[in-house]
């Protein structure tokens, strides 16, 4: 097969997961049950911000666009590996590959870029209370969110138009429940060297640096707070960001780890496992991590949907 055939096919093994086919109902229904529960919890939070006035602030408009991500980010690929599991000859049309790629990098990318976002507000809430409303205007926090995409939209379409552009021969059967662009490449037929490099160099760049910036965040606030020790100032900034650097330990957490690992010695098993956790965990312990841990979150929803007066806390 060629990348400009579109009209041929990537088989994708059923289940695209290394599940014994006994046991592949039970693992249908505990995936679709995550998926449910991805989307209503992360619809929640983008409802509760919408509704309730008191969360319209620099923190919460950074995580009703998680939340969005991480919705999106999970519709990538569960509908697809749902419908393989379902399927006897499970496949996806090359196009639809690309298309699947694209918005996995592009929502995946988003995600680093929205905790970098959310990091940088914490430190500046933390570190210069005052100046705090001047700093993190309607203006910037709305510039930082369009940077955000618009960096993940060129950074998916670079990898996409280079992926577009290789051959696929006759082995096209992809060892995973998504197209991944490592999976990908090993397909490849044509000279891979170029598009191995790119992403080699931007991989790098998209995780490594904004984990530098979101370390270097916490790290001025953890300096900020041992400059004048208290516990109201430690309680303060543990509620603060407590929540954030829950999911940032999360995600990268695993991406890392999966980076780290030399790639000749990770089986096909074990990068499908460490997938899984990061494109489906993640995005669904996300909302529970938000909702049960910021009283601001538990307030809206009695607010909201009870009509209880829930003291804010700011």
């Amino acid at each position: 097969m060629t990348g400009k055939n579109q009209n041929c096919c990537l088989r994708i093994p059923p289940p695209g997961l290394p599940i014994k086919s006994e046991l592949r109902d039970q693992f249908y229904a505990l995936f679709l049950l995550m998926y449910v529960t991805t989307i209503l919890g992360n619809l929640l939070i983008i409802v509760l911000i919408r509704l309730d006035s008191r969360l319209h602030t620099p923190m919460y408009l950074f995580l009703s666009n998680l939340s969005f991500s991480d919705l999106c980010f999970f519709s990538v690929t569960m509908p697809n590996l749902l419908q393989n599991m379902q399927s006897q000859v499970p496949s996806i049309p090359y196009a639809g590959c690309l298309t699947q790629m694209y918005f996995f990098l592009f929502f995946g990318d988003l995600e680093s870029f929205l905790l970098v976002a959310m990091a940088y507000d914490r430190y500046m809430a933390i570190c210069f209370p005052l100046h705090y409303t001047t700093i993190m205007s309607p203006k910037l926090c709305l510039s930082l969110v369009v940077l955000c995409w618009v960096l993940t939209a060129a950074h998916a379409m670079l990898h996409t138009l280079l992926m577009a552009k290789l051959s696929f021969c006759a082995d096209n059967i992809i060892p995973h429940f998504f197209c991944d662009v490592s999976t990908l490449l090993k397909l490849a037929c044509s000279d891979t060297r170029i598009s191995e490099l790119v992403i080699f160099i931007m991989t790098g760049l998209i995780l490594v640096i904004p984990f530098l910036l979101i370390v270097m965040s916490y790290a001025r606030i953890v300096s900020s707070i041992l400059r004048v020790p208290s516990a109201r100032g430690i309680r303060k900034a543990f509620s603060t960001c407590g929540s954030h650097l829950s999911v940032v330990s999360l995600f990268y957490g695993t991406v890392i780890s999966l980076c780290l690992s030399p790639s000749a010695n990770n089986s096909a098993v074990k990068e499908t496992v460490m997938a899984v956790m990061y494109t489906v965990v993640t995005p669904m312990l996300n909302p529970f991590i938000y909702s049960l841990r910021n009283r601001d979150m538990k307030g809206a929803l009695g607010r909201v949907f009870c009509g209880k007066k829930i003291p804010f806390s700011v």
